[in-house]
């Protein structure tokens, strides 16, 4: 059966439950990896990847596809989950994460993944692609949107503020940047390390539409998204608050899960609470 996108908020909470798990399955055999800002970033993709994008698992360069960008590298896992999901690659795949020679790196890699569209983990240079995405689309005249996800304390790295200041002068209206502002990052709370407040003044500062949801919303998700679709001359911030390690109570706004995988017993628990959830 061919993939098809829904808008069913039922379903999509459904999706990115499954994306939750299979995040915490793949870290743990992994015994490596990124869970904090993997689970806090699961509605955002769910919405996207089964709700908004164009996309074809059968013809993954399918020219007129829209562009995802996980700029915010090191949480490609809920990406991965997502993927499977749609039908690019057998579940059984996402077990080999971080492993020599695996497709599904720690960090997306185009090259060994074509359903990624972009290399990245080196923290603020996924927005400067994006906004290199979103000027070819506009050069070429095609309908193709580009989204791009970052991570708040990704958003202390100067480059961000370039790409955003050149999104801003191009008037790049295909392009749509998520923040997922979990507020943690490897150092401490995002607040502390550098705080990034006002967040919605700097980015109209810089020419952007800002629209604030709470992240975990699948209703308020899709509305941004069309909001943003629908906005022109400018391009949108979504500015999507929500809770690190969200779903996981052992692991919601504890720092010391922004890189630490979990062991079996941990495993165990954590699926248990996702499932039940």
């Amino acid at each position: 059966m061919a993939f098809q996108l829904t808008r069913d908020i039922d379903t999509l909470k459904q999706y990115a439950k499954t994306i939750r798990i299979n995040v915490v399955k793949m870290l743990t055999e992994a015994a490596s990896g990124h869970p904090g800002g993997s689970l806090s970033i699961a509605d955002v993709v769910s919405a996207l990847i089964f709700g908004v994008m164009k996309h074809n698992p059968a013809n993954p360069k399918w020219e007129e596809r829209d562009r995802f960008i996980m700029s915010k590298g090191h949480c490609v896992p809920a990406l991965y989950a997502a993927l499977s999901l749609a039908g690019y690659f057998d579940e059984k795949e996402l077990l080999t994460l971080r492993r020599y020679g695996s497709r599904l790196q720690g960090h997306p890699d185009r090259i060994k993944l074509e359903a990624l569209e972009a290399s990245t983990g080196s923290l603020g240079q996924g927005l400067s692609i994006g906004v290199g995405m979103a000027l070819a689309a506009k050069m070429k005249k095609a309908s193709w949107r580009t989204y791009c996800v970052l991570g708040d304390g990704e958003c202390q790295e100067g480059q961000v503020w370039e790409a955003a200041l050149s999104a801003g002068k191009f008037g790049l209206d295909n392009l749509t940047a998520i923040l997922d502002n979990n507020n943690g990052q490897i150092d401490g709370y995002v607040e502390d390390v550098m705080p990034l407040s006002p967040i919605d003044a700097k980015w109209r500062a810089f020419n952007w539409k800002v629209i604030a949801i709470d992240g975990h919303d699948i209703g308020q998700i899709l509305h941004a998204l069309d909001e943003a679709a629908q906005t022109k001359g400018t391009p949108t911030l979504i500015w999507a608050k929500t809770i690190k390690g969200k779903g996981v109570s052992f692991m919601e706004n504890n720092i010391g899960w922004h890189g630490k995988a979990p062991n079996r017993e941990e495993e165990k628990k954590a699926v248990e609470e996702l499932v039940d959830a």
